[in-house]
């Protein structure tokens, strides 16, 4: 199967191939059917967090054009075995087709995920955002990597709590996470070089401290590992702690994370359009086999088809594995 090399820092001397790994626990990763859409639709965001395998920010110009979009949705409306589709970015919703595709999708009857920062919902123009979306019952998934003001800014920078926090309680007052259908989960990622911890138990942790201190519900905590490429990976290089970092991924493969991995059963599709077997082969650039593009791109019938890998793999099988939708085990 193909493999690539990660945007390794030059004090790293050799990483295991993740396709040999695979092959000394007699596994063949390939493609399940296909029932995820996962589309970045830019990576222009309102923040620039240190842990971002996007290298999302202000200043990036990278968004989706209508033709793109539209595209998506044709292909959608020939897939029923895509059931979700999971927009992502950047902040996705500063995309400027962003709810024209929402409605799109909707229209077809399939579910949406906006995967949201929290702090775009106070950015001027984006004053009826929340509503837009409690409308059409898109889930939320929004990233907070810890319940303490103190973890969270320094991840992501001064101010971000409050904010999030104000985003929580708005979409908590629009019926968001407290256990109808509009669903409200969040996402934790480390701020350091170690592995999330057990998701059931800092669910629990998470749950009681936004009710206890702001009053918040939510439905889940996912957790998710940082994978050591892009921006992430400078953070580690920085701190004299790459080497360690993939060290402790490696030696904590586990071969039973494999079959839940989410590159199985998603397709993601890059701004441009460009087609990848999921958002961290997306950032490294390395294709989708079966087709380059989503013009090229005539049915999601992929089953069987292989999966590329490289180093970065080893961070989304290390221990209870991880994917978008939290820990695998």
């Amino acid at each position: 199967m193909p493999a690539v090399r990660v945007r390794l820092p030059m004090a790293l001397r050799q990483v295991p191939q993740f396709g040999q790994k695979l092959a000394d626990h007699g596994i063949d990763l390939r493609r399940t059917a296909t029932t995820t859409l996962q589309v970045n639709v830019g990576k222009l965001c309102n923040q620039a967090c240190h842990h971002c395998h996007v290298e999302a920010g202000p200043k990036r110009t990278e968004i989706m054009p209508r033709q793109v979009a539209a595209r998506i949705v044709e292909l959608v409306a020939r897939s029923p075995g895509i059931t979700t589709v999971d927009l992502t970015g950047g902040a996705p919703e500063l995309n400027p087709h962003f709810t024209w595709l929402v409605d799109e999708v909707r229209r077809l009857g399939r579910h949406v995920i906006d995967r949201c920062n929290l702090t775009v919902l106070f950015e001027p123009g984006m004053d009826d955002l929340a509503e837009f979306l409690a409308a059409r019952d898109v889930e939320i998934i929004a990233s907070l990597p810890c319940y303490s003001e103190r973890n969270v800014e320094e991840q992501r920078g001064h101010g971000v709590f409050a904010m999030s926090i104000a985003g929580l309680r708005r979409l908590n007052e629009l019926g968001y996470g407290t256990g109808g259908v509009r669903k409200l989960n969040l996402v934790y990622n480390p701020n350091g070089a170690f592995l999330p911890p057990d998701q059931a138990s800092l669910q629990a942790r998470y749950k009681a401290e936004l009710a206890d201190r702001h009053q918040i519900t939510f439905d889940q905590l996912f957790t998710i590992t940082n994978l050591p490429i892009a921006r992430y990976a400078d953070y580690l290089d920085a701190q004299g702690k790459f080497d360690e970092y993939m060290s402790l991924l490696v030696t904590h493969f586990n071969p039973l994370a494999v079959s839940g991995v989410m590159c199985r059963s998603l397709i993601s599709v890059g701004w441009d359009g460009a087609l990848y077997d999921c958002d961290f082969n997306q950032m490294l650039e390395l294709p989708l086999g079966a087709a380059r593009t989503i013009f090229e791109l005539d049915s999601v019938d992929l089953e069987g088809e292989s999966i590329a890998t490289g180093p970065h793999c080893f961070g989304c099988t290390a221990g209870a594995g991880s994917s978008c939708g939290g820990s695998l085990m």
